[in-house]
């Protein structure tokens, strides 16, 4: 993709994340990597449903800006972290979906294999601890957890996910929100029914077989 198919891709992303609810007035943000170089942002102070291409900024590995007249993320440090731990990842999506954050808020996990779809998604959804938004701390507490999963949830703040492009990391937000909801269906319920660890297990080998498709299928295009 060129420099402007990237920050189309980043803007119609912004406007999703929008129209979903999933993020309110400037919450949230976006980034691409671009080579082991330059990272493309969302800017700050800005809805990220409102955005232009030119509203975009670049940024180097160490979160200092390249280019655009808007001002970098505060939260900018969290997606080079996530980028330094997995050179695999290209893209990076943090929103305040509602029921997600609900748990997040809750001091609750979205780590019980209620359904199949979640584990051969994203296996599970964990809860970092809480880390000041905009301070080094975020990064930290997140850090223990990027290697072995795609999406996590941050205590009393929000979720990131993250793939190897921007759309599937929206999708990876988009089926946290989604099993969020299922989950607390569940707790209304007062009835909550795991699959086994026998279950799992071989949901899991399924998930491993998938990413090698995907993997193969992405060298040969």
């Amino acid at each position: 993709m060129s420099d402007l198919e990237y920050r189309q891709e980043i803007v119609r992303i912004g406007k999703l994340l929008h129209d979903k609810g999933f993020i309110a007035a400037t919450d949230g943000n976006i980034s691409v990597r671009l080579n082991d170089y330059t990272v493309l942002s969302t800017p700050t102070c800005m809805s990220k449903g409102m955005m232009t291409v030119e509203d975009l900024v670049t940024v180097d590995m160490r979160g200092k800006k390249l280019s655009g007249f808007r001002e970098v993320s505060s939260e900018i440090g969290m997606h080079l972290m996530i980028y330094q731990e997995r050179p695999d990842v290209n893209a990076i999506v943090h929103a305040h979906p509602p029921t997600a954050t609900g748990f997040a808020a809750a001091g609750m996990a979205l780590d019980q294999a209620l359904v199949s779809e979640i584990v051969l998604s994203l296996g599970s959804v964990p809860l970092a601890e809480y880390g000041c938004p905009g301070t080094e701390e975020l990064a930290e507490g997140l850090r223990p957890l990027v290697r072995n999963h795609d999406a996590a949830l941050m205590a009393n703040h929000g979720v990131v996910a993250f793939a190897d492009d921007v759309l599937s990391a929206y999708m990876n937000m988009e089926t946290v929100e989604h099993f969020a909801k299922i989950a607390l269906v569940t707790h209304q319920l007062g009835c909550q029914q795991p699959l086994s660890e026998q279950r799992v297990a071989r949901l899991r080998e399924l998930r491993k077989k998938f990413q090698a498709m995907k993997v193969a299928l992405k060298r040969t295009t």
